[in-house]
C-alpha cells in the first residue's frame, strides 16, 4: 500500500506544481523549539514510515482527490496573519517541495518542516525538525542539516535510540525528548530524570493537546 501511494505522489506531480494535501489549518505550533508561534500547517499526504503510535494515520495514503495546486495552497496560507508555515505529514519529503517553498518565500514566509529524515530534504527550508523513527532510519545527510532533533519517547529503549543519532547532528542542533502522549504520566518522570543526568537534552511537550487545539 505504501509503495503504491508513494509512486502516486511522485509521478502525478513531477513538477511540484500540485501536491497531495491531507489538510491545512491555522493554529499555534504546540511542540518543539517553535512552540507558541502562530503557524499555518500544511499536512501533506503519503508516508511509508508506518509508526505504530502515529496519531494521524489518515495521512499515510495519498489519493488523486487530495491534489491541490501550489497557487491555491499558498493563497490560503497567505490569507492568515502569520508568516510562519510548517510543512508536515505524513512524510513531507516524499513530495517535491521546490515550487511550494519558492512560492511561500515570495510571500515572505519562514518555512519549517517536520520530517522523519528518511528522505532527502528538498526545497528551501529555514527550520528542519527531524523526528527519527525506528521503523525507517533517517539519512545521515538529513540529520546533519537538522536544526532540531526531536525524539518521541514511548519506552525506556527510546533513550538509547535518541542518543544514537546525536553524533550525526551539527553542534547547534537542539536536542529534544518528547513523551508519547498516551504514555505521558508514566514516561515523563523518567524523561525528567534522564534530562537532569544528560543536560544536552531538553523536554518538548505537546502543548497543543493541553490547549485542545489542532
Amino acid at each position: 500500500m505504501f509503495n503504491h501511494n508513494y509512486q502516486l505522489a511522485k509521478t502525478t506531480t513531477t513538477s511540484g506544481s500540485e501536491l497531495a494535501v491531507m489538510e491545512a489549518f491555522y493554529t499555534i505550533q504546540g511542540e518543539g523549539v517553535n512552540a507558541g508561534k502562530a503557524a499555518y500547517f500544511i499536512r501533506l499526504s503519503g508516508c511509508d514510515v508506518g509508526c505504530v503510535w502515529c496519531d494521524v494515520k489518515e495521512s499515510w495514503t495519498a489519493s488523486t482527490e487530495q491534489y491541490k495546486s501550489v497557487l491555491d495552497i499558498v493563497e490560503e496560507a497567505a490569507s492568515f496573519p502569520s508568516r510562519f508555515v510548517v510543512i508536515t505529514g505524513g512524510e513531507p519529503a516524499m513530495q517535491d517541495l521546490s515550487v511550494l517553498t519558492q512560492s511561500l518565500k515570495q510571500k515572505g514566509f519562514e518555512i519549517a518542516i517536520e520530517t522523519s529524515g528518511a528522505y532527502p530534504i528538498n526545497g528551501t527550508i529555514d527550520w528542519i525538525c527531524v523526528s527519527p523513527k525506528k521503523f525507517k532510519a533517517p539519512l545521515k545527510e538529513v540529520l546533519a542539516q537538522a536544526h532540531e532533533l526531536k525524539v518521541v519517547v514511548f519506552n525506556d529503549s527510546d533513550f538509547k535510540f535518541a542518543d544514537s543519532h546525536v553524533q550525526y547532528v551539527n553542534e547547534k542542533c537542539v536536542l529534544l525528548l518528547q513523551p508519547e502522549y498516551s504514555k505521558f504520566e508514566t514516561i515523563v518522570p523518567t524523561i525528567i530524570d534522564y534530562c537532569k543526568l544528560n543536560p544536552k537534552w531538553r523536554i518538548s511537550l505537546q502543548t497543543h493537546k493541553a490547549l485542545n487545539i489542532p
